[in-house]
């Protein structure tokens, strides 16, 4: 069987998927300013996202180990079923390092420093810049404020729009594991079957 119509393949390509808007939405998660109560929401949505995901890959190993005792039968030989046990338990640590970083509420070691990115994201000056701005008269304060919440609503209102489709996906996910499994246990009772024949 060719990995175009392996359904470990289907199923591995709609797990990644899901991983990568996952922790896309995570880097956009923790550019927001903790101030912004909206951070709360969509870090309780990111860790419930977390365990959808969980539980897809917890489904995935289990189509594993049962083609584990029998990997002649499904085609696939030892090194293909390590292969796919090295793919379920890298997709396992992804989502467990964005599902600590949520809980945790830190930065990411790759984004940088919080400061930094506050700083970013306020787009206050650094030291040496802040006397250039001291020194002519600074800024208007006001309209930096609601410049700052307008593309903080935005950057929130995309991060929903993403969770939503996050959401199907792993509903898409959770739909095919499920067939995996009931082929599974069809081909596995089907083999027992034809044993006593």
């Amino acid at each position: 069987m060719s990995s175009a119509q392996d359904p470990f393949y289907i199923v591995k390509e709609e797990i990644q998927d899901s991983i990568d808007k996952l922790q896309s939405t995570f880097h956009k998660w923790e550019r927001i300013s903790p101030d912004m109560g909206d951070q709360a929401h969509v870090a309780k949505e990111l860790v419930a996202t977390c365990g959808s995901i969980e539980w897809q890959v917890d489904e995935l190993e289990k189509a594993i180990t049962v083609a584990a005792k029998d990997p002649s039968w499904y085609g696939i030989d030892e090194a293909e079923l390590e292969k796919r046990r090295r793919w379920t338990s890298n997709a396992r640590t992804q989502v467990r390092n964005v599902k600590s970083g949520v809980l945790a509420g830190k930065v990411s070691s790759g984004a940088g420093h919080a400061s930094e990115v506050r700083r970013e994201l306020m787009r206050m000056p650094n030291s040496g810049e802040a006397s250039r701005y001291d020194q002519y008269g600074g800024r208007d304060d006001d309209g930096f404020v609601q410049s700052e919440s307008d593309r903080q609503m935005l950057l929130i209102k995309q991060q929903d729009e993403e969770l939503d489709e996050l959401s199907k996906s792993v509903q898409r996910i959770g739909g095919v594991g499920l067939t995996i499994h009931d082929e599974l246990v069809a081909q596995v009772s089907n083999m027992g079957s034809s044993t006593y024949q």
